[in-house]
């Protein structure tokens, strides 16, 4: 009966085998405990109880086989690839294992953000490998060092603390940094140390790196900048010149920043302050020499000593040179001898002049040439306001347009004038305090209205016609340098002779002076006053027409007594303008003075001309025109 039942087999014999061979199936992909039951060359011989044994590499074992301390009995882990391959064994793995191992442990270090430790073994495209105990993670280059690094050798097959920043067990991605690690470290040290410093106190440290702005010195686990204008009282331009990588430096501490760790050192203030004796050692006037040290656009700076710089500005290098630029006065390094203006101990400031040290060339003008010398210079500029002449000493005089001429206007004369002509001047004016000298070039001749003599107003002069226009005539007054200008209203009383193309150049006329005016230099001539005044002056001594006497007898006993007044030996010239005169006062005569006629209507009465109106025009003369 029982033969029977082992020949057919219930459900439950089938769930029996299948759970047998699906336990073994099951170990597949896992790490199992197994035990050494021989060492057989480089094979080590598990049992993981199965119904066949696995081998394994003994170079899997890492340094437990390479040293001989692995033995038959060691419990080992290892992993189960597969239950039984085509020779009957199983299929078993250390390194696959540790890594599982490691895998689990990195995890859950991840998780809680604490470090692992690993060393480097290879270099990669963009970074280094690192063994984490059998799990291989990859390590940035920007995440090795705060600061790159070189040379990776000594840091090479070293155990090393890391910081995973990110895993993926899927793809079997793991990215470490020993920066961070490097971070949190300095940053613990330098709170300790910061916590331990003081500003003002005096520590060693050694040049750990040097920028164009000043120098980081390591004090022991933090570095300080040394700003470059810390590191001496003199001027440095880069701190290579005073330091070098590796140097140690006594340094005072000058300012710490607690909140963001930073540290302020300097050198100089071990060293006594230049500046705090600077007013005693350079009083002011006193003349010193120096080094040029640096030029700008607007100046030159001097070094008087080491840490005492002054500066010469661009006004105070040259008394003659204003619109230079430093650079073409003085070159750097050159020693210059500088005269002391200003001391400002309180900014740090010293203020040098270099033309003080010559001299200055407007004293020396004025101490030769006083005014009313006459000097000789070329034109250096024409402007709207007048002549710039270059004279001795490279100074420049200025001819106003009011000194270029006594009778035409400056803005006429100017334009005789060109660059580079050589004219002469009259010294009018130094001041050495604005640097200005002020010439005349009218000056050279005497003035006019000066020399005037007894010219003044009401005075009869003879005129010479200089030139004929339409709207009068150029004059220039006999016996005189003036010049004027006659009106077309003013060249006769009557109207129809009031006509300019009836004179010509160079004959010549007399005229009244109207107005004389020194101050203001104006002067004016009339023919017509002239010939008012002396139509008043024979009616005033004649007779005038109330008597019945008309014009024409007037005019002729007038010019009679004139020619009566005449010495014997007159010339014959003199007796046909008399003649004439004679003719004129006649035909005057002949004239009725009371004719109102269509052809004269516009004419003045003749009732008009009376002793307080003689003024106006004569009625004879307009109804004679």
């Amino acid at each position: 009966m029982s033969s029977l039942s082992s020949l057919n087999p219930t459900t439950e014999d089938f769930a029996a085998l299948l759970n047998e061979s699906g336990a073994d199936s099951l170990m597949e992909g896992t790490v199992v405990k197994g035990s050494v039951i021989a060492i057989e060359k480089d094979l080590a011989v598990i049992d993981v109880g199965l119904k066949v044994e696995g081998r394994i590499p003994l170079k899997e074992f890492g340094a437990k086989a390479r040293d001989g301390t692995m033995s038959v009995g060691d419990e080992v882990e290892v992993y189960l690839e597969r239950v039984e391959n085509a020779l009957g064994e199983a299929v078993l793995s250390r390194d696959k294992a540790r890594k599982e191992e490691s895998w689990v442990r990195l995890e859950a270090s991840y998780d809680k953000g604490e470090k692992v430790t690993g060393h480097i073994f290879n270099q990669v495209k963009g970074g280094y490998t690192v063994d984490l105990d059998g799990a291989v993670a990859f390590l940035p280059r920007s995440q090795v060092d705060i600061r790159p690094v070189r040379d990776i050798g000594p840091l090479m097959n070293t155990p090393q603390p890391f910081q995973i920043l990110k895993m993926d067990k899927r793809r079997g991605n793991i990215v470490v940094s020993r920066r961070v690690v490097l971070e949190e470290t300095r940053a613990e040290q330098r709170s300790e140390l910061v916590q331990s410093l003081a500003e003002g106190q005096v520590v060693d440290g050694v040049v750990k790196n040097i920028t164009d702005y000043g120098a980081f010195v390591d004090l022991g686990g933090i570095d300080g900048l040394l700003h470059v204008t810390d590191i001496a009282w003199r001027r440095i331009n880069h701190p290579s010149e005073v330091l070098s990588i590796g140097q140690t430096v006594k340094v005072q501490i000058i300012r710490i920043n607690h909140e963001a760790h930073r540290i302020s050192l300097g050198m100089k203030q071990l060293e006594e302050d230049p500046w705090d004796t600077i007013e005693q050692k350079y009083p002011i006037n006193s003349r010193f020499t120096g080094r040029v040290t640096n030029i700008t656009d607007y100046g030159a700076f001097v070094e008087l000593e080491p840490g005492i710089e002054g500066l010469i500005h661009v006004s105070e290098m040259s008394w003659t040179k204003k619109n230079v630029h430093p650079g073409k006065i003085v070159s750097t390094s050159q020693e210059v001898e500088v005269v002391v203006l200003e001391v400002d101990s309180g900014k740090r400031r010293i203020s040098l002049g270099l033309k003080q040290t010559l001299d200055n060339p407007w004293q020396v003008f004025a101490e030769r040439y006083s005014v009313g010398t006459e000097v000789e210079g070329d034109v250096k500029n024409k402007t709207e306001f007048g002549l710039f002449i270059g004279l001795e000493g490279d100074v420049d005089g200025m001819v106003h347009l009011s000194d270029l001429d006594w009778n035409r206007p400056g803005e006429q004369v100017i334009d005789d004038f060109r660059k580079g002509d050589m004219v002469k001047a009259v010294v009018l004016d130094v001041d050495v305090e604005k640097e200005r000298i002020s010439l005349g070039i009218k000056q050279l001749g005497g003035d006019p209205f000066a020399e005037a003599g007894e010219l003044r107003k009401g005075k009869v002069v003879t005129c010479e016609i200089l030139d004929v226009k339409d709207g009068g005539l150029d004059v220039a007054i006999q016996d005189t340098d003036l010049t004027t200008f006659i009106k077309r209203s003013e060249l006769s009383r009557d109207r129809s002779e009031q006509r300019p193309e009836r004179f010509a150049a160079g004959e010549k006329v007399d005229a009244r002076v109207t107005q004389f005016d020194k101050k203001n230099r104006k002067i004016s001539v009339s023919i017509k006053a002239l010939q008012v005044q002396e139509e008043k002056e024979a009616i005033a001594q004649y007779g005038s027409t109330d008597s019945g006497a008309s014009l024409g007898d007037i005019l002729g006993a007038a010019l009679k007594a004139r020619g009566d007044e005449d010495e014997p030996e007159s010339t014959e010239a003199d007796a046909e303008v008399s003649a004439e005169a004679e003719e004129q006062a006649a035909e005057a005569d002949a004239e009725p003075v009371e004719a109102e006629t269509a052809d004269a209507a516009e004419a003045e009465p003749a009732e008009v001309e009376t002793a307080d109106a003689a003024d106006a025009e004569p009625a004879g003369e307009e109804a004679k025109s």
